[in-house]
């Protein structure tokens, strides 16, 4: 038998441990069936139950499960278009977020993968500071495929995320309040 704040009370009979509980207005939990003999544990079933429901809901607040985005390339693409999906692969791995870029071939483009990979590893190259790549450029059909992974988790990326918009906050209503000092100033010399 275990007590309440965990100290080892020994081996009681069932009667006397039951007693023990009435007494102290606590409950007698079997912790270890199988074991020989079974450890009980006095303790409030309620407040055990409720402490554990609080874990796992905080567990589950803080996990994050990491999606693989996708953005599609075309093997001629224009220098403005390469770098508008650029700054979106780049936010989806700063959101912690994988990213598969895709290149599609079609018809004659068939025949020069090495300019789909070329365009690739340019890709992979540009975003370094911002993810590594986890599957190299594999041609599957017509499509070449690159996977990249963020550096940060992504619960680490939304941590982040959420102190730069508190400070932004913090920083927005600093400055009204500045102003609001500033006219109340103005208006109490000018009259």
């Amino acid at each position: 038998m275990v007590g309440p704040q965990g100290e080892q009370v020994g081996i009681v009979r069932i009667e006397d441990a039951l007693r023990l509980a009435q007494e102290s207005e606590l409950d007698l939990v079997e912790v270890a069936p199988n074991s020989r003999p079974p450890v009980v544990k006095l303790m409030d079933y309620g407040k055990f139950k409720y402490e554990a429901a609080v874990k796992a809901r905080e567990a589950r607040r803080n996990q994050a499960n990491t999606e693989i985005k996708e953005m599609r390339f075309r093997l001629k693409i224009d220098e403005h278009d390469y770098e508008t999906k650029k700054g979106h692969v780049i936010r989806f791995l700063k959101g912690g977020d994988k990213v598969k870029v895709t290149i599609m071939f079609r018809g004659r483009e068939q025949s020069r993968p090495e300019m789909g990979r070329r365009l690739l590893m340019k890709l992979a190259d540009e975003l370094q500071e911002y993810g590594v790549v986890e599957n190299a450029p594999s041609q599957e059909g017509r499509n070449m495929s690159l996977v990249l992974g963020p550096l940060k988790k992504k619960a680490e990326a939304k941590e982040e995320q959420r102190k730069a918009r508190d400070a932004a906050k913090a920083a927005a209503v600093a400055e009204r309040e500045e102003r609001a000092a500033a006219k109340a100033a103005k208006k109490s010399s000018g009259e």
